[in-house]
């Protein structure tokens, strides 16, 4: 995130907010609807001059499906006020889908009252009942909340087995990387920090600044198995994926060897980011310099943040993006058949049009429906006085929205979908769903310290989408892993149900195929991570389809 460079010139302007962003809209409109529809939520990180570290970091949000009436609801992740600096009592927020356009707050009700150092979130049904589970990662303690199915949470943390590991937990991960159909848990930490053991760290040697992460030593994530008795156990070093050097903000999910068991890639910061190729035996082997994703295209580690991994192409084979920090272009890793990877970014049009952006959040999605994956970045530098320090750099920034033109090149078009959108903020969070069921894909955005962002999309080119819900019966009951294989006409692509999105995040999980104009999806072919193949045809545009392993395939509803 931050480098020893944090304060020196750049040697250059910032670029020209309509630089890439001719030519025509892109065919969809970004309206703010966060007033309309009910979200008030102010992001406190606790911050009173001291400049902790973890005050630069949050916040987490999610769109997910909580009560399971078919509609996206919310969840924005909140930090608390630093002890003996007490001035207000902040907690997550968990808004309920009206079904109208409108949300209303139930944190209180479903016993998500509680205070806490939150970051990020992590949603998934770990007990396979049904209703999805929250893992909401912390400084110090995390916690995990099981849904009761009648609207209200339990904090089960002490009884789970995940009690008792503090860290300076960011991103969280559900997926089941032994295949027993039980969702595991994979956790992030960055740096070993306390308030008590805070360093002080200067750029002029008197006003105290954010420390860069070399001033910490870093710290190992964690990977926690489900017994499938509601209870965990702590695999990390069994695993393999034991490693005190990294410095972790962000995960993905991936299989970037096809062969049906989830892998996992993990952003670092001013560490190399690591790659963990499962073994298929309980066991992982990290291979990201072997293969290309441990460093940038000069070998050096940069300041890894958020990060996402799909079929950007539609080839079968699955690229990476990685956020970085100012000056620090974004990583773009193309597959390739040989199981390489390498980055794409210059070529395509992302490197020169991030290079002095501070990117957070980041996934890939459809926002056009025009059957190609698009990338969303969200920006916001670290510290509120560095346009002090250097006038072309600002803390607010603005986001970039790339359109994929399906032949290899990004066109940033965020000035074209919508002011409100465009305009410079301080971002962290930043998650997809489609929150009014109208089959277009809308956008939720945190900021530090500062309120969260509900955009809707409205689609005015005409393009349809199908919508499909994977409910596993032998997998997972969330069929995270699960691949759906889909062709209609001359389309043709790819698309993975996980959890993680981008920097401390979660996107909804049905999976949303945009087909353009065309009619149907004429074949489609579902890989369950029990090792199940299923196919299906005649899958209407604009239609909702829930399709249950083993069980077969529901239209009308998610």
């Amino acid at each position: 995130m931050l480098r020893r460079d944090f304060l020196k010139g750049l040697g250059g302007i910032w670029p020209a907010l309509c630089a890439g962003q001719h030519g025509a809209r892109p065919g969809f409109r970004l309206t703010d609807v966060t007033a309309q529809a009910g979200i008030h939520f102010v992001h406190n990180s606790g911050a009173f001059g001291k400049k902790y570290l973890p005050e630069t970091m949050g916040s987490g949000c999610a769109f997910f499906d909580y009560d399971n009436d078919g509609w996206q609801d919310i969840l924005l992740v909140n930090a608390m006020d630093w002890p003996g600096h007490k001035r207000q009592r902040t907690t997550l927020k968990l808004y309920r889908n009206n079904r109208n356009g409108t949300f209303t707050d139930v944190t209180r009700a479903a016993g998500l009252d509680v205070e806490m150092y939150g970051l990020g979130v992590a949603i998934g049904d770990y007990n396979n009942d049904g209703f999805p589970d929250l893992f909401i990662s912390c400084l110090g303690q995390s916690r995990l909340f099981r849904n009761t199915g009648k609207g209200t949470f339990v904090d089960v943390t002490r009884t789970s087995g995940l009690w008792g590991f503090d860290g300076f937990s960011t991103s969280a991960m559900w997926f089941d990387y032994d295949r027993d159909g039980f969702l595991d848990l994979f956790v992030t930490n960055y740096v070993r920090w306390t308030q008590e053991g805070d360093i002080f760290c200067s750029f002029d040697g008197n006003s105290k600044a954010y420390c860069t992460p070399e001033a910490y030593r870093g710290a190992t994530c964690w990977l926690f198995r489900n017994r499938g008795d509601g209870t965990f156990e702590d695999v990390t070093a069994k695993a393999g994926v034991l490693d005190t050097t990294s410095k972790s903000l962000g995960v993905t999910l991936l299989d970037f060897n096809n062969d049906g068991w989830p892998d996992v890639f993990v952003a670092n910061d001013t560490q190399p980011n690591k790659l963990y190729t499962n073994l298929r035996n309980g066991r992982f082997l990290e291979q990201a310099v072997r293969i290309g994703l441990a460093f940038s295209e000069d070998g050096r580690a940069r300041a890894g943040m958020g990060v996402d991994a799909a079929d950007v192409d539609n080839s079968g084979l699955v690229s990476i993006i990685v956020t970085n920090f100012d000056n620090e272009m974004m990583g773009l890793y193309r597959g390739t058949r040989d199981g390489q990877f390498v980055d794409r970014a210059p070529q395509a049009g992302i490197g020169q049009a991030t290079r002095h952006s501070l990117g957070f959040g980041c996934f890939f999605f459809d926002p056009d429906l025009d059957g190609m994956l698009d990338l969303l970045i969200v920006n916001g530098h670290i510290d509120e006085s560095i346009s002090r320090a250097r006038r072309n750099v600002t803390h607010a920034q603005p986001p970039h929205l790339f359109m994929n033109d399906g032949k290899g090149y990004f066109r940033d078009v965020s000035r074209l979908v919508g002011e409100a959108f465009a305009a410079p903020k301080v971002a962290r969070g930043a998650a997809y769903g489609d929150f009014d069921n109208d089959g277009d894909l809308d956008i939720l955005i945190t900021t530090n310290n500062g309120p969260a962002y509900l955009y809707r999309n409205d689609v005015e080119n005409g393009n349809r989408s199908v919508r499909i819900r994977l409910v596993g019966t032998r997998s997972n009951r969330d069929a995270v892993g699960a691949v759906v294989k889909f062709q209609a006409g001359d389309l043709s692509g790819s698309r993975m149900v996980k959890s993680a999105t981008g920097y401390l995040s979660q996107s909804e999980m049905p999976i949303t195929i945009g087909l353009g104009r065309r009619e149907q999806l004429d074949r489609v072919e579902v890989f369950w991570p029990s090792g199940r193949t299923e196919e299906y045809k005649g899958l209407r545009a604009g239609e909702r389809y829930r399709i249950e392993e083993g069980k077969g395939l529901t239209a009308g509803r998610l």
